[in-house]
């Protein structure tokens, strides 16, 4: 397999994982009803995003009411993501 394609893979996970992050934190703005199809988008999404999440959740309590977990997730993906690509190449 060539290593542009192995980067380009790991590139489109990496964007698609912290996507569904984004997309995760905009819908828990969002007031929903429980048995909506909103509700169950949230859920199924928060099911791949929640385990992720809580191992920063563990390190770093909300401040001020506010979680800081989806940011430092982003970031930390984005470093192991660079780190993997350069050892790649």
């Amino acid at each position: 397999m060539n290593p542009y394609t192995i980067v380009n893979l790991i590139n489109t996970l990496v964007n698609f994982y912290s996507t569904l992050i984004v997309i995760w934190c905009l819908l828990t703005w969002i007031p929903m009803k429980r048995d909506g199809l909103l509700a169950d988008i949230a859920a199924v999404i928060g099911s791949l995003v929640n385990p992720y999440l809580n191992l920063f959740r563990k390190m770093m309590p909300s401040t001020m009411g506010i979680d800081f977990s989806p940011v430092i997730a982003v970031l930390a993906l984005t470093v192991a993501e660079r780190l993997l690509i350069s050892i790649i190449l």
